[in-house]
Formats: C-alpha cells, sequence, structure tokens
C-alpha cells in the first residue's frame, strides 16, 4: 500500500474513533431559569465535572431567570431537537405551572419536553423562627400558638404558586387558620426575614434551613414527603402527624426540546446515572439534604406524568389565581 495513501486513510480512522458518536452534538448548554448560586446550581456544577470523564461532549450551564423559569423553558422549547440545548430545574415549571398558569403556560410540559435525566428529590420543610416562641416545638403547639395569637399568622414562602406556596395553603386549609401567605421573590431573602423575625413560619427547601436546623437557630416542626426524610430524621411527616394531603416532594431534573432523538437522551442519561453515584455528588448531596435520583428517562418520563396529575386538585382546592 503507498505509504501517503495509508497516512492519510490512518487519519481518517482516527478522526471518525475520536470524534462524538454520530448525532452526538460537540457542546451542550444546560438552561437554568433561575437565579445562579440556587440549588439547582449546588447539584449542577459538581455534576458537569463528573460528566467531563463520561461524556462525550462538553457541556456547560447557562442561566436565563425570570418568571419562575418560565422564559428559559420557552427558550428551550423553541431550540433545535439536537441535543445541544436542554433545561435545568425544578419540577414546578413542569409539573405544577400547567395547574396554576393555565391557558397562560406559553408551554405545554408534557408535548414540549423530553425527560432526560432527573438529579435529585427534595422535601419542603414547615420552619419556624425566633419569632416564635421556644415552647412551640411541634405542629400541635404551633396550631395553638396561631390561635391564641391570630394577628402573627403569616407565613412566608419562596415564591407565589410555588411548590412551598402549596404545601403552606394545604397545611392553613387543613388545620382552619387562615394564616396569610407573604410572597417572597427566592429562598434567599425569606430565610433572612425567617432569621430575623419578620416572618414567623416559612415554608421552603429543606436545603435552605437545613444548616440553620443543625446550629438550632431554626426549627422544623414537619417536612412534606410520605415519610420522614432522611436529612431530618427527628422531624415527623405531616403525614406521620394526620395531614395525609401533604405528602408530596419536588426534583431537580434535565430536559430536552421534544423530537430530541431518543439514543441522544439514552446516552445522556446513562452517563448522569453514573456520575450521581460518585463519592463527589453524595457528598453534594448529603450537604443539601437531598435524595439522588437513578432513574431511566421512561421512569422519569412516568414520574413527570404522576407528579402533573398529583398536582391538579392540591392547587384547585386552595382556589389560587395568578397574578401575571
Amino acid at each position: 500500500m503507498n505509504c501517503g495513501r495509508f497516512v492519510r486513510a490512518s487519519a481518517a480512522a482516527f478522526a471518525i474513533l475520536s470524534a462524538p458518536a454520530w448525532g452526538q452534538p460537540a457542546n451542550t448548554v444546560v438552561w437554568s431559569g433561575f437565579p445562579v448560586g440556587g440549588l439547582g446550581d449546588q447539584v449542577s456544577r459538581p455534576l458537569v465535572e463528573q460528566l467531563r470523564s463520561r461524556y462525550p461532549g462538553t457541556i456547560v450551564l447557562g442561566s436565563k431567570p425570570g418568571a419562575g423559569g418560565r422564559i428559559a423553558a420557552e427558550f428551550v422549547k423553541r431550540a433545535p431537537p439536537d441535543g445541544a440545548t436542554l433545561l435545568q430545574g425544578p419540577s414546578s415549571p413542569i409539573v405544577l405551572y400547567p395547574h396554576t398558569y393555565g391557558a397562560k403556560l406559553t408551554y405545554a410540559p408534557l408535548a414540549d419536553f423530553v425527560p432526560v435525566a432527573p438529579l435529585a428529590s427534595y422535601a419542603i420543610s414547615m420552619t419556624v423562627g425566633p419569632a416564635v416562641p421556644d415552647h412551640v416545638k411541634t405542629l400541635a403547639d404551633f396550631i395553638d400558638w396561631v390561635r391564641r395569637h391570630p394577628d402573627k399568622a403569616n407565613y412566608g414562602v419562596p415564591a407565589a404558586g410555588s411548590a412551598p406556596h402549596f404545601v403552606g395553603a394545604t397545611f392553613d386549609r387543613v388545620a382552619g387558620l387562615g394564616m396569610r401567605s407573604v410572597a417572597y421573590k427566592g429562598g434567599a431573602p425569606l430565610l433572612t426575614d425567617l432569621l430575623g423575625g419578620q416572618v414567623p413560619v416559612a415554608f421552603n427547601v429543606i436545603s435552605e434551613v437545613l444548616p440553620h436546623l443543625k446550629t438550632g437557630r431554626l426549627r422544623s416542626l414537619a417536612v412534606s414527603s410520605p415519610q420522614r426524610w432522611p436529612a431530618v430524621p427527628d422531624v415527623p411527616s405531616f403525614a406521620e402527624l394526620g395531614y395525609g394531603d401533604i405528602a408530596m416532594v419536588e426534583f431537580l431534573g434535565w430536559y430536552a426540546p421534544a423530537r430530541t432523538p431518543a439514543e441522544l437522551v439514552r446516552r445522556l442519561n446513562a452517563a448522569v446515572q453514573e456520575a450521581l453515584q460518585t463519592p463527589q455528588m453524595q457528598e453534594v448531596f448529603a450537604k443539601n439534604g437531598l435524595v439522588p435520583l437513578i432513574e431511566s428517562p421512561e421512569a422519569f418520563a412516568a414520574r413527570v406524568r404522576e407528579d402533573t396529575a398529583r398536582w391538579e386538585p392540591i392547587v384547585k382546592a386552595t382556589g389560587f389565581t395568578p397574578e401575571d
């Protein structure tokens, strides 16, 4: 064989072997609909590092915050279904917003997105701060305190129409307290006011309050998960205390535009599943009070459909109407 031809053939073969698999994008951007530094970032940034040696393409994170994650969802919905553009977010924009925004929602989650991979699930905590007396140590104590002090019956939530908001509204309805909700623009300002005593109780994701539960500055009275949550095993669930209407968790996940090739979805899902089980990611989960979710695309899609159906009666029972 001619030496020049051999070199050219060898170079061509090497290029084929070293290039991304057929249809694999060289670069993938995972877009978040929330500000940098939140729970999604805390999970996905170390996850991307673990994927460097497990996924042939380069994955980076981007942020398009606003409208409770709807801006990013609308952007990803319109992206080409080639695996180069993904959506990262909590479950609310996918499973909850169809019931809170209805016809106003500019995307149809079950039709416009393909569930790629779940990352982790997390509970919502009912947490009291220094505005509530130290003798209030249980949910029953809190109910008694509110009834004795109706002027202090306010509860904070990170956003109107969020999952924590509906956990709080459902508890208030079932307990018959008539509390007033105070919606904040995110978990950080809510936590600041809770610690400062401006709001007596908050409903928020467990990761926001976990460090302060450990120091004793805050007290969790109940969690939204059906059973006790691993990160706070001493805290009862609402269901355990007789509030069976409150048995829900949120989850973080990655989604692709509809019609993204199934092979790309499977390849990324497999890499994510492997990365989630590394010691580095286990440390992330433990620090933030999360439970990793190891599921196939099919199982994740089933979870999305089931949660979408589960939220409908909860939202209707509160009579919630969005302001925007």
